[in-house]
């Protein structure tokens, strides 16, 4: 998607390319209130936006989508340049662009975090920059803990949920033959194929204990109860409870 010729509509294999020259021009047109100069200036770095929206192509976004914020990014880009800067526009308009895609994708992840988790996760990072600068070295969590005056933990947290989800089918390794997934590194002990036989077996063997057994073992260990609120639930003593439980338990066992 992000290769393909048109997007939005534009043949990006026409687009053309202003030299320093024609951008000083058009500017200049520009800040004296030159609509059409605005136009051409917009659609002679569009290319800008195509270089910037392909760091992105990974997030399984549409490439339309990306291009027309990034337009976006481009606009602002131009309606906020200080030509007396010493600095290019390209140099100026990147970050905006790139800026303008990463709160699109933020406000669109449908993973939601609220904004002070934000703000203290962008914070710990201003942190994390003045330390390096100051110990010429990453600095540690608990540093920039102390830094911000906050608990390890909520810096921690804070961090871990602005991180990109990765998906489970992300290579990791290719080595020509077959690729290596996220997924096949991740360990599931929940639902391992030895667990459903488990528990296809369990359930088997339950199905031949008296309706007595069934109801105690179903209080016990898949409600959670005591010993003494099951006497109390079906009105027996808390020890022919532990008895039946018993009797039940080595049942199953043998049925296992």
């Amino acid at each position: 998607m992000i290769n393909k010729v048109e997007i939005c509509g534009v043949n990006t294999a026409k687009l053309p390319v202003l030299t320093n020259e024609e951008k000083d021009e058009l500017f200049a047109r520009i800040q004296q209130g030159d609509k059409l100069a605005r136009e051409e200036f917009i659609r002679g770095n569009l290319r800008l936006v195509l270089s910037v929206i392909k760091r992105f192509h990974n997030r399984g976004e549409s490439a339309d989508d990306l291009f027309q914020i990034g337009c976006i990014g481009l606009i602002k880009s131009i309606d906020n340049f200080d030509v007396t800067q010493n600095v290019k526009f390209s140099t100026y308009a990147v970050p905006m662009i790139i800026g303008e895609i990463r709160r699109y994708l933020r406000d669109n992840n449908a993973i939601r975090v609220s904004r002070s988790l934000r703000d203290t996760a962008y914070k710990a990072l201003q942190a994390k920059e003045r330390l390096i600068l100051s110990l010429s070295r990453d600095p540690t969590i608990e540093e920039i803990a102390k830094e911000m005056g906050m608990e390890k933990e909520d810096v921690v947290f804070a961090l871990d949920a602005i991180q990109d989800p990765v998906s489970l089918f992300e290579p990791v390794y290719h080595d020509g033959g077959d690729t290596m997934f996220v997924m096949d590194q991740v360990s599931d002990e929940k639902n391992r194929d030895e667990n459903w036989i488990e528990e296809i077996a369990l359930r088997e063997a339950m199905r031949h204990l008296n309706p007595r057994e069934k109801h105690i073992l179903t209080l016990r260990f898949f409600e959670g109860k005591t010993q003494m609120e099951v006497a109390d639930s079906i009105g027996i003593s808390q020890a022919q409870v532990s008895r039946l439980e018993k009797a039940a338990i080595e049942h199953m066992k043998k049925l296992m």
